[in-house]
């Protein structure tokens, strides 16, 4: 069992069949929303990715087979001036949960990162996700609080009307 980890080439077309097909099994998990992504976004998904410089993909395979995948976009951060990098999505499809693949996913994240003088990797995980946590918590992510006695940040939502 031969793990790669790769950055994406949306042009590639089994890569951009990797990311949707992925996306939507992410989608499907409980932790994903449990339910299926529409086919116009799936179909919108790759090139609108193309199209945001600051979008990049990594994508897992064991012996040729896709079986994780982390959407990750630069941003910014004013307090520090530097960028920054959020981890927006993270799945390793079932089965192959529990042998070091988001491990492996973020030593690589970290490495580009790294490599564009980021001043921190961010993430956002749903409250009961406790598998989750508890690899994240064991890799040095936690809440994040500028004054602890003004409370942690937390993460909202408005939706538009698209």
């Amino acid at each position: 069992m031969a793990l790669s980890i790769i950055r994406a080439d949306y042009g590639n077309p089994v890569h951009a069949g990797a990311v949707r097909s992925l996306l939507d099994a992410y989608a499907r998990d409980p932790m994903g929303g449990g339910e299926a992504l529409p086919a116009e976004t799936l179909d919108a998904l790759v090139p609108a990715l193309a199209n945001l410089p600051t979008a990049f993909s990594m994508l897992a395979y064991i012996d040729g087979v896709a079986i994780g995948l982390a959407n990750c976009f630069f941003g910014f951060s004013t307090f520090a001036a530097k960028p920054l990098v959020n981890i927006h999505d993270m799945v390793v499809i079932p089965g192959h949960r529990g042998h070091g693949i988001a491990r492996a996913f973020f030593a690589e994240i970290e490495k580009i990162a790294t490599d564009a003088g980021a001043c921190k990797i961010t993430l956002e995980v749903l409250s009961g996700n406790e598998r989750a946590k508890s690899i994240y918590t064991s890799l040095g992510y936690g809440d994040y609080a500028l004054d602890p006695e003004k409370g942690v940040a937390l993460f909202w939502q408005k939706r538009l009307a698209a």
